[in-house]
Order: C-alpha cells, then sequence, then structure tokens
C-alpha cells in the first residue's frame, strides 16, 4: 500500500504519497484528492522509471492529517507531515534524491518537445513554456535556501549554474539525517524533496496537458 497524508485548506486538499516525492494533487476535498492522486499513478510511474526504481503503489491508506493554510487553498502543498522530521538512512535519502533529479530529468524532456505558445486559460491565464521554466527554476533558488542552498536564482538558460544549484540540493537531500530539528524557517529534508519534485512535475504535466488540450 502506500501511505498518503492530507494537507487539510479550507478550499483545496492534498494528498501526498509520503514515499514518493512529487507525487501529490489535490482535489476540493480528501476524497477527489485522494482519486486525483490514484488518477497521476500511470504519469509519475515514468519518474519512478527514470530513476529505476520500482513503483508498485497498491492502494492509498491516509496515515495522517495537517492542517494547510492560504498556500494550500492558493494550490501548493505547503506543511510537512510528522515523518518528515525523522531520521533518515543513506538508502532513504538516496532514493528521494534520485526521484528528483528524475523529475527534473522529465521536466526537461517534457519542455524540449512543448512549444513555445501554451493553450491559455478560460480567462486568457497561464504561462508560456519559457516563462514556466523561469518560474520553475526560480522557485528551485528559493526552495533551495529552505535547506541551506544559497545561490542567486540562475537565468533559465545558464546550464552552468543551473546545474551546480541542483548539485548541492542533491547532495543536501542525498545525505542522512538525525532528526536533529531544522532551523526555523527551514524545511526537513524529506519534504524538501517532495516540495522541488511536486513543483517541477505539476509544471511538467501542465505543458503537456496545456500544449495538447
Amino acid at each position: 500500500m502506500t501511505a498518503v497524508y492530507l494537507e487539510l485548506g479550507t478550499k483545496r486538499i492534498f494528498a501526498c504519497a509520503l514515499e514518493w516525492p512529487g507525487w501529490c494533487r489535490s482535489g476540493r476535498d480528501a476524497q477527489r484528492a485522494l482519486a486525483a492522486l490514484t488518477a497521476y499513478a500511470e504519469r509519475y510511474a515514468v519518474v519512478a522509471e527514470r530513476a529505476k526504481i520500482t513503483f508498485e503503489p497498491g492502494d492509498v491508506r491516509v496515515v495522517e492529517r495537517v492542517r494547510g493554510g492560504s498556500t494550500t487553498d492558493f494550490g501548493a502543498p505547503e506543511q510537512p507531515a510528522s515523518t518528515d522530521f525523522a531520521a533518515r538512512d543513506g538508502a532513504t535519502a538516496q532514493r528521494q534524491a534520485a526521484l528528483v533529479r528524475a523529475a527534473w530529468d522529465v521536466f526537461a524532456e517534457v519542455a524540449a518537445v512543448t512549444p513555445e505558445q501554451l493553450r491559455k486559460g478560460p480567462r486568457g491565464g497561464g504561462r508560456d513554456r519559457d516563462k514556466m521554466i523561469e518560474h520553475v527554476i526560480a522557485a528551485e533558488a528559493s526552495y533551495a535556501r529552505r535547506i541551506g542552498v544559497k545561490h542567486p536564482a540562475p537565468a533559465a538558460g545558464d546550464a552552468a549554474a543551473v546545474a551546480a544549484l541542483r548539485a548541492e540540493v542533491l547532495d543536501v537531500l542525498a545525505a542522512p539525517t538525525d532528526g536533529t530539528p531544522v532551523p526555523r524557517g527551514g524545511w526537513p529534508a524529506a519534504y524538501a524533496a517532495r516540495r522541488i519534485a511536486w513543483h517541477v512535475l505539476d509544471h511538467a504535466w501542465e505543458m503537456q496537458d496545456r500544449a495538447t488540450s
């Protein structure tokens, strides 16, 4: 079975798979959030395959509920699960890092075959491809600071700077942790892996959907 926690906002609920960074979807209630998570299993399988990790999720099982906030309702998960603060052994940390790396690879592959101009929303909203890429990279520089990695936000076209940022992030994510409390305002590495991978995949899947719909 797949252990899932629910992040409860007032307008939106996220269902996040604890052991699969990035496999996290939302809905207007818990039932819809869990249904959305299950519906995206096939898409997430591509990430696991890229990381060379067997993906046989089975049924989902809710193991925890946490209270979200305004960011939850806006459309992004913002709260760690209690297990994110626990110690992680080296194998677990390296597995999580491998899935984050695979999420970046999938994003790059999707972006490479996505047209620059994407279908707009019903009110004309939504970033086009290049703006979305810039947004993802800028967000990663911000997220990285939550785990002690401090880089200026790289330009989207600066492959060396992007690679340097991501290499340092992976170093942190792949390191075992002993459960020592994180600094105020910081993120535990397990949650950082989930949030980074979720953001990358959410936009990769958005590009796919808006390019073909």
